[in-house]
């Protein structure tokens, strides 16, 4: 009764004064007594006009804005003393050791009183639990991890500066070398073609491995003796060919010394001169000819359909060449398409020492069983003359089988 009694002692002050002091009346109409009847609080006043009597309408609105402040206030309340009594939990069990976060915040708490059994409390006290602790771990382990580095650096920081300080000379140097040897191949040396118009062929994770295959064969490139002068054809811009280019080189894309052109390599070079090099092809390539301009397709390896580089290179009307790969290796199993940076491997160290073993090391191992020392025919010859021994030997040996159950035979009928 008394919280009722407090309750209406608040609407009547939070709304029936304002609404009173509207309407020009005066406070003496409301008597200090705390009986509620309007009768003893609202008088009459026959001085007034007709314009100033009381508004129901304003009247419901002010006691309805009332009631909802008087509800939210007391929504607020019980909510604080929800998380209240919540905090309070958690600290006695805290207490008795349970496993409960040091520093919970108030969605949490709030989560935690949203749970709908206390086995779903408690599960959700060792989750918060768990994740403090594996997160006070890794702070521990960062901070270790940094002092015992930090303690590295002032053991070895005389001795490193200067291997530190060396190192980048020697760098920068080797940098100059390379980038000069690039630019005298642009101005003489021999041009590697790669085909940039397989875009439609390869999906966006396709085309972004070709691109890092062709970076690391840019880097062989640069870093090798003799390099060759890499041209870029059929690369369009905002390509996606381009787009990946960017990501890997960034600024220095623009500063590479390479040919790059939206134009087709039959526009830019001869046609007599020109040898795509695909697994397709039949024909095989025998020697490296330094006076050829050789094309490499520039795709992945899942990629790559039967024949559409050969489609492409007889559509144009050009020499077609495939690494002579049985020749030299004991193939096992598998496609013989090899990824780009082994192709330019290979080519690089044809072009160097003319020497197919030497260039055909760079194949994975896991595609071939060996080297070939004597020619194909010879092997053949030699695999043919053991099946006949071994099929010879097999003969005889059934001959004798035979004859032996055959005597056995006859001596049981004899018996």
């Amino acid at each position: 009764m008394q919280s009722a009694h407090t309750l209406l002692k608040k609407i009547v002050r939070s709304s029936v004064l304002p609404f009173a002091a509207q309407n020009g009346m005066k406070k003496d109409f409301f008597p200090l007594s705390r009986t509620l009847s309007l009768s003893l609080c609202v008088k009459q006043d026959n001085s007034r006009s007709p314009s100033e009597k009381i508004d129901l309408d304003g009247w419901k609105k002010v006691m309805k804005s009332g009631l909802q402040e008087v509800s939210e206030t007391v929504s607020e309340q019980k909510e604080l003393s929800a998380l209240d009594g919540a905090r309070e939990l958690l600290e006695m069990w805290r207490l008795a050791g349970r496993s409960v976060p040091e520093n919970i915040t108030e969605e949490q708490l709030k989560d935690f009183i949203g749970c709908p059994s206390k086995s779903a409390q408690k599960k959700y006290l060792k989750f918060l639990y768990i994740k403090e602790l594996r997160k006070k771990s890794d702070k521990r382990k960062l901070i270790e991890k940094r002092e015992r580095l930090q303690a590295q650096e002032r053991e070895s920081k005389p001795d490193e500066t200067k291997k530190n300080s060396f190192m980048c000379f020697w760098a920068n140097s080797m940098d100059k070398a390379y980038n000069w040897r690039v630019a005298q191949s642009m101005i003489f040396g021999q041009p590697l073609v790669f085909d940039m118009s397989y875009e439609n062929d390869m999906t966006i994770r396709e085309v972004a491995n070709t691109v890092k295959q062709i970076v690391l064969s840019e880097g062989f490139n640069r870093r090798s003796v003799d390099p060759f002068h890499i041209h870029f054809c059929n690369l369009q811009e905002d390509s996606l060919y381009q787009k990946e280019f960017i990501k890997h080189y960034r600024e220095a894309w623009d500063r590479l010394l390479v040919t790059a052109t939206d134009q087709c390599y039959t526009e830019v070079f001869p046609k007599d001169k020109l040898v795509y090099l695909t697994a397709d092809s039949p024909k095989v390539m025998k020697t490296f000819d330094h006076d050829k301009i050789y094309i490499i397709g520039s795709m992945v390896d899942k990629s790559i359909k039967t024949g559409v580089s050969l489609a492409r290179a007889k559509r144009l009307g050009l020499e077609t060449a495939a690494l002579p790969l049985e020749k030299y290796l004991l193939w096992s199993s598998g496609a013989k398409n090899l990824t780009l940076d082994q192709m330019m491997h290979i080519l690089l160290t044809l072009k160097d020492t003319g020497d197919w073993k030497k260039a055909l090391e760079f194949v994975p191992k896991r595609k071939y069983s060996g080297f070939i020392n004597k020619p194909v025919h010879e092997l053949k010859k030699t695999l043919n003359l053991i099946n006949t021994l071994k099929l010879g030997r097999r003969q005889e040996e059934l001959r004798t089988r035979f004859a032996k159950s055959y005597s056995e035979k006859l001596t049981r009928k004899v018996e």
